[in-house]
């Protein structure tokens, strides 16, 4: 273990942040790899010049970040980060955030992204991928119009199927805190607009086709088309409402 990382910290008023901030780097330089099993409070103590107040601060805030993992009758170790970490302090934020504001600035996000996922999706779709829409679309078809928590359940799956058909997991840890949002978005403006679910099934259509044929360009248009629509009905509703 390096000693530069649980050298003396200093003093100052805001020793908790300093210790929080001199593990963070060493983490995020790879000086402390996940699994590393830091020294005892009472060493960590001694190496950074600082009280044992501080130090537990310090590491309270590291512990509720998700960086390290402090484990009863076993010490302290450096976590493994997780995609799922990263996303679900993402959708913390969007669920705290989530009003009319947060709304139009999701739309304009999935106007700026969509189009390319799914221009990156009708290149590297595999034919799994094609089966698990196309279930996606006939379990939405056969949906009782009653049902509408499912028939949401049901679209932000076939976004989320779509995102997961491009290949690449940056694409779903930056949009899978997006679509979860997405269920309270058509409950609160999409829900009662007539025709809806047959406008929805009809945009599928069209972007299944477009990824069974390999055609980006078509793919990146019908996303396009169905975003538009998306922020004309976002502003007839706070028109009216």
């Amino acid at each position: 273990m390096t000693n530069d990382v649980f050298s003396k910290i200093g003093s100052g008023l805001t020793l908790s942040q300093k210790i929080e901030r001199r593990i963070e780097e060493a983490i995020r330089q790879k000086k402390l790899l996940p699994g590393t099993r830091l020294p005892t409070e009472k060493e960590l103590c001694t190496q950074f010049a600082v009280s044992r107040t501080a130090l537990r601060e310090a590491l309270r805030r590291l512990s509720a970040r998700g960086l390290i993992d402090i484990r009863k009758g076993s010490g302290m170790y450096i976590s493994e980060l997780k995609i799922e970490d990263a996303i679900n302090s993402l959708h913390l934020f969007y669920d705290l955030r989530f009003n009319s504001d947060l709304i139009l600035q999701i739309i304009e996000v999935r106007r700026l992204f969509e189009p390319e996922v799914a221009r990156l999706a009708a290149r590297n779709r595999t034919d799994e991928d094609i089966r698990t829409l196309q279930k996606n679309q006939h379990e939405l078809r056969k949906c009782n119009p009653d049902n509408t928590q499912l028939e949401v359940d049901l679209i932000n799956r076939f976004h989320m199927n779509l995102s997961k058909a491009t290949g690449n997991p940056i694409v779903i840890i930056s949009l899978e805190p997006v679509y979860s949002l997405l269920p309270r978005m058509r409950n609160l403006i999409y829900g009662n607009i007539e025709g809806e679910k047959e406008y929805t099934l009809k945009y599928q259509s069209e972007l299944l086709e477009a990824l069974k044929e390999k055609d980006s360009q078509k793919a990146y248009e019908a996303s396009v088309a169905l975003l538009e629509r998306n922020m004309e009905i976002y502003k007839k509703y706070f028109k009216t409402n």
